[in-house]
């Protein structure tokens, strides 16, 4: 029931208006699922179940009621924590995209200058189009965008102005959903069909799916050098499976 509701919801309500109030609904129920099986990283909270999430392919214990983490943001929240200097070294970010369970405590570390940017997210400070980056060369030393990069029109163009904006020795990271069944990112711009394109890419909204090893390639032609991390390996099965990490989480780390 639960699965079958949260499906409709994300397949068929803008994400606009999903932004501005699935909190309160999610949030107002949280207190059913608390119990001590799963952990949330970022807000600390425990859960006996989690909720299902997904549009095509649901998946059981992703969404936490509090935080409104998913997978990969616990994953990544691990990662900044744990592998990083991000919450204690002097900083500016641009954060593409950004995600509810991230933006009031990024925005609360002291040392971080923290922008954010998206086309027209009611949560971002800046709106424009990620084509066209409207800050100087070298202006940022961390950018981050998650699943972003599969709802451009031009990837490539893209991950070159991310690469432009970054400080030389600057780093973020870039997650993107991963097909780990495929080396190789499909893509055919001549679909445009909604259910054609969920049904190939898992979201109506989506351009492409990108495979295992040709994501990190087109990082590295924008310039980058890049670092892909196994979660799931840095901290252990039952870590992992506490944190309710789910299939596969490999962080994307991009250099300059």
């Amino acid at each position: 029931m639960v699965k079958n509701i949260v499906a409709l919801l994300t397949r068929f309500i803008p994400r606009t208006i999903l932004q501005r109030v699935a909190h309160l609904g999610l949030q107002s129920i949280g207190w059913i699922y608390t119990g001590k099986t799963f952990e949330d990283p970022i807000d600390g909270r425990t859960y006996r179940k989690m909720l299902p999430y997904g549009r095509v392919r649901t998946r059981p214990n992703a969404l936490a009621p509090h935080s409104l983490s998913l997978e990969r943001h616990r994953a990544l929240w691990v990662f900044l924590s744990e592998f990083t200097d991000f919450f204690t070294s002097p900083s500016r970010i641009l954060h593409m995209a950004p995600e509810y369970c991230f933006i009031k405590r990024f925005r609360s570390i002291s040392s971080l200058d923290y922008v954010t940017g998206d086309l027209d997210s009611p949560w971002a400070d800046h709106h424009f189009d990620v084509h066209s980056i409207p800050f100087e060369d070298s202006s940022f030393d961390i950018i981050m965008a998650n699943h972003l990069m599969e709802h451009v029109d031009d990837d490539n163009a893209v991950l070159r102005e991310f690469y432009r904006v970054l400080r030389p020795g600057g780093w973020g990271v870039l997650q993107v959903p991963i097909d780990w069944t495929n080396p190789n990112t499909e893509e055919d711009r001549s679909i445009t069909d909604p259910v054609e394109l969920e049904r190939l890419y898992w979201q109506r909204d989506h351009l492409r799916l990108y495979g295992y090893e040709d994501y990190p390639n087109r990082l590295r032609s924008a310039g980058f050098v890049v670092e892909v991390i196994d979660m799931k390996e840095v901290l252990g099965a039952s870590r992992y499976e506490r944190y309710a990490l789910g299939g596969e989480q490999w962080v994307f780390v991009v250099r300059k």
